[in-house]
């Protein structure tokens, strides 16, 4: 299909970059060189991704055309861009099915059986009986929808069966019929059935075959003999209606704009493209499912981001080999960990290194009679946050604690309402951030008799994240950035004030300039013959204004060179535009999340760690933190990180807006995989450590 890019200003579109990015992911579940059930677990995170982006991006583009619609509008830009997503996740569907069923057939062949409810033996038949009679029978609610004149209240996280239920004597030509709804209890029962083995075979079932199995128990009340069930999944548009005008609390209104969510309108609606036509159209009147939603007939099975919780098999040959984080030698073997970064900058880079050593500060914060006060912001947390425990510690030992939360961290919300509940009740000071502003900066200041230290990072302080994401945590007392921080605290606490900054960059009301001046300093030095040149490692890069910049910065000579994950509307490689600008995204076994900016500067580099990705949003709507880096080690792991990305030949595919995704080529048929050679780097690197210490 042609490829969705702006010719005027030679970009693509956010949400087109987004379906490149996804895809990347789907071509790692398709690569035949990971282990069989990671490449499951990629097909999960694809599903998992689709779904949210659904729930809010193409709702999003759907108000929008009601927008465009109501006021008239002769061209409609929001309805092309949704039009080619929806024809990109058609391709895409088809390459999902097929590669979901590639892996059924290879899992097979390592004597795993996915088994439906016609493939049981009388072993496994009394199994799923009992199972049924013991677990399920209790999970299990149905609907008879075909009773119902309004519109049942139903939970699209959920994927449902609907049922068709009649009586099999086709003789009786006024045969009756209904239909149902069963909800799949894959949150309460996860979605997988572990049967017994046979000998050295494993088989798993999915709880919607159970269901299937089951049937004639669930309804045999109705007396009928005919039964058959569908899959189907519909997603709502998730965006929160909050009303800003009521007299509300911040907690009342986000709470209220949860609620809303329920009820949002379907913007998607997936279904077993067998489903008998009646039963279709039935469940499409009911739900209130339009024409201009996506209709996607797929296979048996949806909902499949429960891949990633797939039964645990005992076949570590199936998975990645373990990476254990690489122990620290300097934290190992500090008494105070305050003390450890008074003397020095620390940094932990996860999950290479353990998020332990955060646990470990804020423990020792708790307890210390030195420590005054600690301030934090909390954007995402873990379901038992030890941040919090050691937070709550911290007040009952007398120090001042104050949390800035987050409430409209998106699908967060209600865990972050909780959270703050129980802070509250532990003595904590709660703060909800800068009305209009989310605070997505990711800080931690702890203020010492003896002098202060400060942590800022590029991702959460969550202990579940810090295994899978790349984020990095500066540990700092330099004086001129703690006293930043504490500045911005002030700000999140007051934010009537005017603060200045010349340390941090800091948005709403400085980032954006200090990176468009950052940019135009290499610009100037190009143009003088200096050192010009910036590598940038970040998430997504969409913004208009940073893009142009960056076309002129190649133009002028600049070389540029990033590392980006997700969306990127950037197009590289366009001649007298972006020839000197390259970009490659890497997907592997660790979801890539860390920030790194580094300009040349004439040859006197600046390196900056932050939150914030290149997106309006973040530029102009969040409060956004980016800390300098003046440690020279931290310097040198931070370049190193860049070049082993920029060198990956493996997971690093070409981003240049055509969405090919390409691999690079091989360099001298050299492989190299940017997380495979940063772990060892790692483990290498600190064996010199602990050798130069003893």
């Amino acid at each position: 299909m042609k490829h969705q890019i702006n010719n005027k200003n030679h970009s693509v579109n956010r949400d087109i970059s987004w379906m490149y990015f996804n895809r990347r992911i789907l071509d790692e579940a398709a690569n035949q060189s990971i282990p069989l059930l990671e490449r499951l677990n990629f097909l999960g995170i694809y599903s998992s991704n689709l779904d949210e982006f659904f729930q809010v991006r193409v709702a999003t583009l759907r108000r929008m055309i009601e927008i465009e619609k109501n006021l008239r509008t002769e061209k409609s830009n929001s309805r092309v861009v949704l039009k080619s997503i929806l024809k990109l996740n058609q391709i895409y569907s088809k390459d999902f099915e097929s590669i979901f069923y590639l892996l059924i057939s290879e899992l097979e062949k390592e004597n795993i059986f996915i088994t439906n409810e016609l493939q049981l033996n009388a072993e496994q038949v009394e199994f799923v009986d009992t199972f049924y009679k013991e677990v399920l029978m209790n999970s299990l609610f149905p609907i008879l929808v075909s009773r119902m004149t309004e519109e049942p209240e139903l939970n699209d996280k959920s994927t449902y069966l609907a049922v068709k239920i009649n009586d099999s004597d086709k003789k009786d030509k006024k045969k009756r019929k209904e239909y149902a709804l069963i909800e799949i209890p894959s949150a309460e029962l996860t979605r997988f059935l572990l049967l017994p083995k046979d000998g050295d075979k494993t088989y798993i079932m999915f709880i919607d075959d159970v269901i299937r199995f089951c049937l004639p128990r669930i309804f045999a009340s109705l007396n009928y003999d005919s039964y058959e069930a569908y899959n189907i999944k519909f997603t709502r548009d998730a965006e929160m209606d909050i009303d800003n005008t009521a007299y509300q609390g911040v907690l009342e209104k986000v709470s209220e704009g949860i609620k809303s969510r329920k009820t949002g309108v379907p913007i998607r609606f997936v279904y077993d493209r067998s489903t008998p036509n009646d039963l279709l159209k039935f469940i499409e009147k009911l739900l209130k499912i339009e024409k201009e939603d996506a209709h996607i007939g797929g296979a048996r099975y949806h909902n499949l981001k429960d891949l990633m919780s797939f039964p645990k098999i005992k076949r570590p040959d199936l998975k990645f080999t373990p990476q254990p984080p690489i122990p620290i030698p300097a934290f190992e073997n500090a008494k105070s960990i305050i003390s450890l970064i008074r003397t020095k900058d620390q940094y932990s880079h996860y999950p290479y290194h353990s998020f332990d050593y955060f646990i470990r500060l804020l423990r020792e914060a708790a307890i210390s009679p030195d420590v005054k006060a600690i301030k934090i912001s909390i954007y995402r947390l873990a379901k038992n946050s030890k941040v919090i425990k050691a937070l709550i510690c911290a007040a009952m030992n007398g120090k001042k604690v104050t949390a800035s939360v987050e409430l409209l961290a998106r699908f967060d919300e209600s865990s972050n309402i909780n959270w703050a509940k129980i802070m509250q009740d532990a003595g904590i000071k709660v703060i909800f951030g800068v009305d209009g502003l989310k605070v997505h900066s990711k800080l931690a200041l702890i203020s010492g008799r003896n002098g202060s230290i400060a942590c800022i990072g590029t991702g959460n302080f969550h202990e579940g994240t810090a295994t899978v994401y790349t984020d990095f945590t500066l540990m700092t007392a330099k004086k001129t950035i703690v006293d930043e921080v504490e500045t911005v605290f002030n700000f999140l606490e007051h934010p009537y004030l005017n603060p200045v900054f010349k340390e941090l960059i800091v948005s709403p009301n400085f980032m954006r300039k200090k990176i468009i001046s950052l940019i135009r300093k290499e610009i100037e030095n190009a143009k003088n013959g200096l050192p010009a040149y910036i590598y940038c490692k970040i998430n997504h890069i969409v913004d208009d204004k940073i893009i142009e910049k960056l076309y002129q910065a190649s133009n002028a000579g600049v070389t540029i060179k990033l590392l980006v994950r997700g969306n990127c509307s950037l197009v590289t490689g366009v001649p007298k535009l972006s020839q000197n600008i390259q970009a490659y995204g890497i997907i592997d076994r660790y979801l890539e999340h860390s920030r790194i900016m580094i300009f040349a500067n004439g040859g006197e580099e600046l390196y900056y760690l932050g939150s914030a990705d290149w997106m309006e949003r973040n530029l102009d709507n969040r409060i956004e933190v980016y800390t300098p880096i003046y440690d020279e080690d931290l310097k040198q792991q931070l370049k190193k990180v860049i070049e082993f990305g920029l060198n990956d030949n493996l997971k690093a595919r070409i981003v240049d807006g055509s969405g090919k995704n390409d691999l690079q080529q091989l360099i001298e048929g050299k492989t190299l995989s940017s997380q495979q050679e940063l772990y060892q780097f790692y483990k290498e690197h600190y064996k010199e450590d602990e050798a130069a210490a003893k």
